[in-house]
């Protein structure tokens, strides 16, 4: 299977001041994660704001950046939802050729225990033609992946299941979840940017990063180092993109550095002149 250690970048989706996806923009965001030495980007992840893209955006966005990358780097798809049936057979019937692999989340809304995060994600790995990521961040699906059921998971299917990003937080929880892979081929894959040193240190296999879209070489550095010096220089502005939550944050950043107009779709907003303005200052 594929090895997706290092540094990934959770790619954002840039659109235009009318709302429309800024495809030359997006070349230059390409550019900067190419040339900054990320190991692989993830498509049309929370990040990108996958999930208010029609299908037919959707599909552009993941064929231009196929296109555009052309083999220089590994790309993951962000594929998954709180309908089985529907990402099963999205799974098998889309085209996923030039991908490495898929990051899966845990259903959001519809709160399954965790036997139901068992069967949602054998009957994925079951019907997924590429290795999966799984995707544990319940500040946004309202449900916690634990250790015990990650383990299940990767055991029932050791040759689809390549990895876990990640984000819950629970910094003891993560550190549990490395000590039960650690005999196994299971990565362990931090999904907070401000954990990154701490995981990294406790055996984690790299860092899918929002920071890194505007800063990939300095993320990079701590993937790389598990500085914790670095860390805590970086974790003030790291706070303040995540402020008034993820994409707004690093949307401000990238517009302040001049790579892209600060344009979020509804329900998401731009950060408040505020916080602009703190983000600004410490850019």
């Amino acid at each position: 299977m594929t090895n997706l250690c290092g540094l990934g970048t959770a790619l954002i989706t840039p659109f235009t001041p009318d709302g429309e996806i800024d495809f030359i923009a997006l070349e230059r965001l390409l550019d900067k994660q190419i040339q900054g030495g990320v190991d692989y980007i993830v498509v049309l992840g929370t990040t990108g704001e996958a999930v208010t893209l029609s299908d037919e955006e959707r599909c552009e966005v993941r064929r231009f950046i196929k296109d555009y990358v052309a083999g220089r780097l590994p790309l993951v798809l962000g594929l998954g939802g709180n309908n089985t049936a529907a990402v099963c057979h999205a799974l098998q019937h889309e085209d996923l050729s030039g991908f490495a692999a898929i990051l899966s989340v845990c259903p959001y809304y519809n709160k399954p225990s965790q036997e139901g995060l068992f069967c949602h994600f054998t009957a994925i790995a079951q019907a997924s033609p590429l290795p999966v990521i799984l995707y544990n961040v319940p500040g946004r699906t309202g449900v916690n992946l634990l250790p015990e059921t990650v383990m299940r998971i990767y055991n029932a299917a050791p040759e689809v299941i390549l990895g876990i990003k990640e984000a819950s937080g629970n910094l003891d929880q993560i550190k549990n979840l490395i000590a039960l892979a650690q005999d196994t081929k299971l990565l362990v894959i931090s999904g907070d940017d401000g954990l990154t040193a701490d995981i990294i240190a406790a055996g984690g296999a790299g860092l899918i990063s929002v920071l890194s879209n505007a800063l990939p070489e300095q993320t990079g550095q701590l993937v790389r180092t598990a500085d914790k010096a670095l860390q805590a220089q970086l974790n003030p502005l790291i706070s303040l993109l995540f402020k008034e939550g993820n994409p707004a944050g690093i949307k401000t950043l990238l517009h302040h550095m001049g790579l892209i107009d600060n344009v979020l779709r509804l329900p998401l907003v731009p950060n408040s002149p505020a916080v602009q303005e703190e983000i600004k200052q410490l850019l």
